[in-house]
This record gives structure tokens, sequence and C-alpha cells, in this order.
């Protein structure tokens, strides 16, 4: 299949998904916003770097990079290879405070026909008394394996197979809008909920925006603020961009407690995916794809925690209301052939 054939099956596959859904534009409070993701203008290439093979980058980038393996040469069993590393963009992530509103698709907002996963949309926008600080949001994961379909690297069994898919939606999981059920899965937050522990923060906030997350403090989500709780309910939202991005890193958490996402990094990844109840923050970056799809800069795929003084130009809509989309690029160390 060529590039062109896969982006027209791609395309195929997102109007099916239209047509065979009951579509319907006043579903719920707020309207949606959002574009479909043009999988040649819309990504940041410049992403994918850098490159390495052990511990040697063989394409550099400016970009922050979590430590390789650095002997170059791996063993999975009885098979030798070589231990390369890059990234890979394999998911897409609505973050809307819009239930049923799926920004990647564009704009196309569904009626459940039930009523679930309605909540009342406050945030930024909502001037006065406390409510102005807090907002909710809905997830949706999709899966997006672009490289694999692009082909750009024919037969490498590192890439992740597959096609477009749905993988879940956080309106019809009662974990993500209830922090009283949310502590089921994540019953250590009491340990982190004191002004001391988020004052710690501020170093993770720090080592993001200036290279990598702290990965031992995997209480705080940098800049954005706590990991805990791991839902939609952000108490301290400052901005869409910020609260967005610390939603995503939330729910990105939240799938590798619920073991549904694995790790992939480091010499433990060489030979394929691991369990990582406790995510590494560096093994993933965001980039926005809505609603101004960031392709360049240092700061167009930071990784999680990084400060959002230099993201949020371009991607605040003053009246029409931003619901927000993500691509997700995950680290991937790999034993290849």
């Amino acid at each position: 299949m060529t590039g062109i054939r896969a982006f027209l099956v791609l395309f195929t596959a997102m109007l099916s998904l239209v047509f065979a859904s009951p579509a319907s534009a006043d579903a719920g409070p707020g309207k949606c916003t959002g574009q479909f993701v043009n999988p040649i203008t819309d990504i940041c290439w410049s992403c994918l770097f850098p490159i390495s093979i052990g511990g040697l980058e063989i394409w550099p980038s400016n970009r922050p990079d979590p430590d390789n393996p650095d002997f170059p040469l791996c063993l999975c069993g009885l098979r030798p290879g070589i231990a390369m590393g890059f990234w890979e963009p394999v998911r897409l992530a609505d973050v809307s405070m819009k239930p049923w509103c799926f920004v990647n698709l564009g704009g196309m907002k569904l009626d459940p026909g039930f009523d679930v996963g309605f909540r009342s949309i406050s945030g930024p926008s909502a001037v006065g008394g406390a409510s102005q600080y807090y907002s909710s949001w809905h997830v949706h994961w999709y899966a997006y394996p672009l490289i694999y379909w692009m082909e750009i690297v024919a037969d490498f069994l590192c890439l992740e197979p597959g096609s477009i898919d749905i993988l879940y939606i956080s309106e019809i999981d009662p974990l993500w809008q209830d922090s009283e059920l949310t502590a089921i899965i994540n019953p250590e937050a009491v340990l982190f909920a004191n002004p001391l522990a988020l004052a710690a923060c501020a170093a993770d906030c720090a080592a993001a925006t200036a290279n990598l997350p702290l990965d031992e403090m995997f209480w705080c989500a940098g800049c954005q603020g706590s990991m805990y709780p791991m839902n939609g309910n952000v108490s301290a939202s400052i901005g869409h961009v910020q609260a967005s991005r610390l939603v995503l890193s939330r729910f990105a958490y939240k799938l590798h407690r619920e073991l549904v996402s694995w790790g992939t990094m480091g010499s433990k990844g060489l030979c394929g995916k691991y369990l990582m109840p406790v995510m590494r923050k560096q093994q993933y970056r965001f980039q926005a794809t809505s609603p101004n799809p960031a392709t360049k800069g240092r700061y167009a795929c930071p990784p999680i925690g990084a400060s959002t003084t230099f993201q949020s130009p371009g991607q605040v809509i003053p009246a029409i209301g931003e619901d927000m989309g993500y691509l997700v690029w995950r680290k991937r160390n790999c034993c290849a052939l």
C-alpha cells in the first residue's frame, strides 16, 4: 500500500464512522469545534528525532531525549539485532469540556441517545466565584500508527501495526468523572494531597521545561499541576492549554495504571512492551493538532509537564471556545533486525 493509498483508507474510515453514527450538532451543551488531521501537513515530522543506535545519535535533534541503551547490539531470545531508539506517533486524543465532542474527527458531536457523560461546562470562561478556576474534561483516545500506514519505514518490526480506531471514550467511564471512585485505581493520591508535595512539583516543572520531566516525581505533571486524581476534574484551571495538557497526562497515566498502556522505552523495551503501572513521563510527547497544529519549533511536541508559555499562542480563540486535539508521540527502544 502506498502512502497515498494509506491516506485514502484513513479518510474513508473516518467518513464511514461519521455516517454510521447518529451525529447531532445540538447534542449536549456547547458547540464542538475541530478538524480532521492531515497526515502530511499537520504532523511535526521533526518530532521523530533523534534516532539512535545504542548510545549514538545517528540523526540528532535539539529535542530532549531520554537515555538509550549504551550497547548497539542486542539479543532477543536467539535473535540478534541492533538497539534502536526513535519516537513514534501512535495515538490521537480529543480533550474537550463538551461531552461527545470528537475534535480530531472534524469537530463532530454525537448524540448517544442516553444521558451519560453530561456535566456542566465551566472553566476560565466562567468568570466569577470558585468555579472560575475549575474545569471538567473528557478524553477520546484513538489508535493512530501513522508511520506504519505511511510505510515510511518498510518491514520494520519495531513499528506498531494497526488501523485507525477509537480505543477509549471517557464519557462511559464512571472512574473518570467521580474523584471518589477514581481512588480505586490511585489510592496513593492521599499521600500527595498536601502543599509540600505540590510545592515539590516546581522542580519537575523546571526540569520538564529545560529538558525532561523527573520520572522519580511521578505524582507531578510539571508546570501543569498534580497527576492526581487520575480523572478529568481540574481544580486549578489556568487556561485551556494548561488544563487540557494536564488532563491528557492524567489520562495517559490512568491507562498505564489500568495496564492498558505499557512501557516501550529503555533496555526493558528492546524485546517488547512491558508492564509500567507507574508511568514514566519521559516516554511521551504531546503535539497539538487542534485548534492550530504545532508542526515546527522547539516546543511543537514538548514532554509532559513543560511550561505552556511557548505553546499557548494560536491555541486560544476568543468567543468561539477551544476544543483541544493532540497527537501522542511515544519513545520506542527496539531490537531491530
